[in-house]
């Protein structure tokens, strides 16, 4: 157990590094790149942070189209398994869980059971969890969890048969000093912790972060940024100059400007005196230069240029702002099936948790909300005619105009509530 939790715990110290720097991109506090000291020498204590945050915009237009809805066993919905999957509130943090695989390139789940036999699900991140998968099923073989208190550091390893608890009596622990505090049984049989990685390529374990490609464009619209705010400190404003004019001696005796920047008028004794201001500098350069940065952003995250404030004189149309959003879209729907496969797995071990089964013996799918834009009455009429031609049953109508199963069985028995009390009062008509 020794060699296969130090192996585990060196695999989580790893990518340290990597998730620093994607977590400051994320957050738009990654140092500006490109820029020359003596353009931060210039503007002085008046230079502050200058970052114009597109990768956490990447990340969250993405996120917020990728929606669990439902599962289902055998064609039919699981409404007990989506009830556990609310009580643990993974309606809410199945969302987190997204942004921080689409983030760090991976993200984990653990299931395991509560006190009262019910699944315990929890979203865990790729800085405390790490696991160890076959090459040849890339299936997980054992897994670690571990995180600190205010006096010690916690772990927990997860194997196919056992589930071991470990601490050590200091904060900052990597992979020494660790000592068993208590072993548990695992009749999942199987280590009960699911990965989330954003990823397309077969043997990329770690996963992808949607901030790798982004990362070096958005330096460089940064650096434009702020080279356009040291423009249009020193040389957009209007200099104004001044011939004839007799210095003026501070001090020490050095030879200074009689007019200080903040006066609006200048006058002078001398009758040689002229006074003038030189052209304010162009900044279209940078403008068009952003537009260039600003395409490349668009081409590498499929974002619409709605998303990044490029707008056109008229106001875009419904369908023009679908066909926009049509690569996002699609991509989406990709990580909707690269998600799935994972979120499937843990229906899988939350129905062997309530229902004491083999794990690889249970059939779930899940739901997904449909990540294109659409308005509602659009969606509404196509869904009304597919039912009126009887192609759609009301249930799937409902289904497709997005409502949950619980919302379709609320609708059906408040249907045939109404249905029953129409039918008492045509019975009350009848009598003598």
């Amino acid at each position: 157990m020794n060699d296969l939790l130090t192996t585990l715990l060196q695999r989580l110290d790893e990518p340290a590094a990597r998730y620093a720097e994607l977590d400051r991109y994320y957050s738009g506090t990654q140092p500006l790149s490109f820029l020359a000291p003596e353009a931060k020498t210039a503007l002085g204590s008046r230079f502050g942070r200058m970052a114009s945050n597109l990768p956490r915009l990447a990340v969250t237009a993405l996120a917020e189209r990728l929606r669990v809805v439902g599962f289902t066993r055998d064609g039919r919905p699981d409404e007990d398994l989506w009830a556990d999957w609310v009580a643990n509130d993974l309606d809410q943090t199945s969302g987190v869980a997204h942004r921080e695989a689409l983030t760090l390139g991976r993200a984990y789940v653990i299931v395991w059971g509560d006190e009262a036999g019910g699944p315990r699900v929890s979203v865990e991140s790729a800085r405390q969890v790490a696991t160890l998968v076959d090459p040849g099923s890339r299936r997980v073989l054992a897994a670690v969890k571990r995180w600190e208190t205010a006096t010690t550091t916690e772990a927990v390893l997860f194997e196919a048969d056992q589930v071991t608890r470990l601490r050590a009596q200091s904060t900052g622990a990597t992979t020494a000093g660790f000592r068993t505090v208590e072993v548990l049984e695992n009749p999942l049989g199987r280590p009960p912790v699911v990965a989330l990685t954003n990823s397309d390529r077969l043997l990329d374990e770690h996963g992808t972060s949607e901030i790798t490609d982004l990362a070096p464009l958005v330096d460089g619209l940064n650096k434009t940024l702020a080279d356009m705010l040291v423009g249009s400190e020193y040389y957009a404003r209007p200099r104004r100059w001044a011939t004839g004019v007799e210095l003026e001696e501070d001090d020490t005796g050095e030879a200074t400007n009689p007019f200080p920047e903040d006066h609006r008028m200048m006058v002078a004794e001398e009758s040689d005196a002229k006074f003038g201001s030189l052209p304010a500098a162009d900044l279209g350069a940078y403008e068009a230069a952003v537009k260039v940065l600003l395409g490349q952003v668009m081409a590498v995250s499929a974002l619409p240029g709605h998303y990044l404030g490029v707008m056109t004189a008229e106001p875009p149309s419904a369908d023009s702002l679908r066909a926009a959003e049509a690569s996002l879209t699609a991509r989406a729907e990709a990580r909707q099936a690269t998600f799935g496969r994972s979120w499937e797995d843990v229906g899988r071990l939350m129905v062997a948790v309530r229902s004491g089964v083999d794990p690889d013996s249970v059939t779930v799918r899940v739901k997904w909300a449909d990540p294109a834009t659409r308005s509602v009455a659009q969606e509404a009429d196509a869904v009304v005619k597919l039912h009126a031609a009887g192609l759609l049953p009301a249930s799937v109508a409902l289904a497709r105009l997005g409502y949950t199963d619980d919302e379709i069985a609320a609708i059906r028995d408040a249907r045939r509530a109404e249905a029953l009390d129409g039918a008492g009062l045509n019975l009350t008509e009848l009598l003598p």
